[in-house]
């Protein structure tokens, strides 16, 4: 009888993690200094996304608190590429957000794409890593685009 409740309670544990697995998503949100929106289109073609939503200060019902040179400043944008979703808003006019601690990493299924990507959205940016490669991947490279947002773009070797 033990082991029955032992392996009913292990098949809920694996049932409630796929569960969970399903209902959450990491969605990098990344802070601009008022060019989110030039960004966003940016990478919109780059990426061959859709950005399914762009949304200025003097958009919301905030826009009475926002100076008006921070009204055209973009609030929240949505940028969905496949099933993946890459979200972003400007930084509070004055107050300038750096980032720090971070990249955006791009897995890519050929090289070619790969060394696509990574020279038109490193184009006006700073290499880190110069397109490789290495022992795990086909291509990889690293640099910090012209808006401030580091990246690494990865296409791994089989397995």
């Amino acid at each position: 009888m033990l082991l029955l409740l032992s392996a009913a309670a292990a098949r809920q544990s694996v049932n409630d993690m796929k569960t969970w697995e399903m209902m959450m998503k990491l969605n990098p949100y990344l802070t601009f200094n008022g060019n989110a929106r030039t960004a966003f289109e940016f990478y919109a073609k780059v990426l061959r996304g859709k950005i399914a939503m762009m949304l200025t200060n003097g958009e919301t019902p905030m826009r009475d608190q926002c100076s008006p040179g921070g009204l055209d400043r973009i609030a929240h944008t949505r940028l969905v590429i496949g099933d993946q979703v890459l979200m972003a808003s400007d930084s509070p006019e004055g107050m300038n957000c750096d980032t720090q601690g971070m990249m955006v990493s791009l897995v890519v299924d050929t090289p070619t794409e790969a060394e696509r990507i990574y020279k038109e959205l490193g184009d006006g940016g700073k290499v880190t890593m110069p397109m490789a490669e290495t022992f795990w991947a086909q291509r990889f490279g690293m640099f910090t685009d012209k808006f401030g947002i580091p990246w690494m773009v990865n296409c791994e070797k089989p397995m």
